[in-house]
């Protein structure tokens, strides 16, 4: 896709609304609509924004982020900024403000969660993102980015399943995972 072409589906994307029961998020220049999320998934968003302390972290649902030269605004499932650095306004939250971001995947969004958005928010210079799987009952923790564009991706990886607590060093949190569930009768994936 050319300069023009994403520069378009940007300002394009600026204005739409999507559907009812539908959200939609720019990646690499294309519009991702997605239906509204599972009980599992949600259930597992709010087990894990209720564990970052608020005294020092904003856990903030269905933010906008604006990726410095990305034909991107994903929209993660969590995005975690430290108090002190949080704007007073805007749709767009910069992603040189974000100490981490969280996606639960979906199980239409196992592609998009582990390959794509990773490229993505690597890309951003993030210095976290979380996919947490209740496909595959397990965390998995990405750290170190590195690279730009496409080729962008995290030197660390780190999984642990689901009932095992997993310390987010860059939070100074230790996530409970023993009550996230997990969505029955789901074909396995081989992510990461």
């Amino acid at each position: 896709m050319t300069a023009v072409d994403e520069r378009g589906v940007a300002e394009f994307f600026e204005g739409f609304e999507p559907p009812d029961g539908l959200k939609a998020e720019l990646l690499r220049g294309e519009i991702v609509m997605m239906a509204s999320p599972d009980l599992v998934h949600n259930l597992i968003v709010l087990l894990t924004e209720r564990q970052i302390p608020l005294d020092r972290w904003y856990p903030l649902q269905t933010q906008d982020v604006d990726l410095v030269d990305e034909a991107s605004e994903p929209v993660p499932d969590l995005v975690v900024v430290a108090r002190d650095v949080l704007p007073d306004s805007g749709r767009l939250l910069p992603c040189q403000l974000i100490t981490m971001v969280v996606e639960v995947v979906s199980k239409d969004s196992v592609h998009r969660d582990y390959a794509v958005k990773r490229s993505i928010y690597a890309a951003g210079n993030v210095p976290a993102y979380l996919v947490i799987d209740p496909i595959m009952a397990q965390c998995v923790l990405f750290t170190k980015p590195e690279g730009k564009g496409e080729d962008a991706n995290y030197r660390a990886q780190y999984i642990e399943k689901f009932g095992r607590p997993l310390m987010l060093d860059v939070l100074g949190v230790e996530l409970k995972t023993s009550e996230f569930g997990t969505f029955p009768d789901v074909k396995p994936h081989r992510y990461p």
